[in-house]
């Protein structure tokens, strides 16, 4: 054991000093030197990058008023140069009430012309609402038809657009199909207003629903050949159409 003892004490002599640590360096005109054992450091500067030499910019605004460094760009510039030019939120939708009311017109009065340029386009709106008229009007009546209705027009608009397609010369959207006979449907909806009060089902019925099928059909057709430039083919276009407002007539009348 004791010569163990003399081992462990033999390890821990050494020359190594603490004292040695302070040492000093040259860095081109300056010295450098640190302490290590007494954790001094001292340095004198020599060079100095010239980007650490930059001043930094005082500081002129007030508390909680920042000077104004950063202007927002108005939202006038993200959706125009004045919100006047904007056109209406119906407009944009394409919901037109002059259109409709001229459209309307033009249905109810059969022998007036029809503007070409205002009935091609793609208006739903009238539509819709005129077949919501009709399914309520049988619906007084006692007649549950909302999806005969619905079913026999998207049938009937995709054959005329089949159809009209093949007969013309520039073609024709669908949506424009559905629209014209949407309204076009109007007078339809006076056959099933009288099915509330009368009874159709007789003479007077049958030639009442005959009037309202040839007053439906000739403005359709009218509205046809005027937006399609179809001159000469209004009776050719007039016999289809008769065909599909037959079928409302007969949901009307029975």
């Amino acid at each position: 054991m004791s010569g163990f003892d003399n081992l462990n004490t033999d390890f821990y002599q050494t020359t190594y000093s603490i004292d040695d640590q302070a040492q000093s360096y040259d860095y081109g005109g300056g010295t450098y030197s640190k302490q290590y054992g007494g954790y001094e450091y001292s340095q004198s500067p020599g060079y100095v990058p010239p980007e650490m030499m930059q001043q930094q910019q005082p500081y002129t605004g007030q508390i909680f008023q920042p000077s104004p460094t950063y202007t927002p760009s108005s939202p006038q510039s993200f959706y125009g140069s004045n919100f006047e030019d904007e056109p209406p939120l119906l407009e944009e939708l394409g919901i037109n009430f002059d259109h409709i009311w001229q459209k309307t017109l033009t249905v109810l009065h059969p022998l007036k012309i029809a503007d070409g340029s205002i009935m091609n386009e793609t208006d739903l709106a009238g539509p819709m609402v005129f077949c919501l008229a009709f399914g309520a009007t049988l619906l007084l009546a006692g007649k549950i038809q909302f999806g005969y209705v619905y079913g026999i027009s998207a049938i009937g608009c995709l054959g005329m657009f089949c159809l009209l397609n093949l007969m013309s010369m520039t073609g024709v959207s669908f949506g424009c199909v559905a629209s014209v006979l949407g309204y076009c449907l109007l007078p339809m909806i006076i056959l099933s207003s009288f099915a509330v009060v009368f009874s159709l089902q007789g003479m007077m019925g049958i030639f009442l629903a005959a009037g309202i099928i040839g007053w439906c059909s000739f403005s359709a057709s009218k509205i046809f050949i005027s937006a399609l430039a179809m001159e000469g083919q209004q009776l050719l276009v007039a016999y289809p159409c008769a065909l599909l407002y037959g079928v409302f007539a007969l949901i009307s009348v029975f």
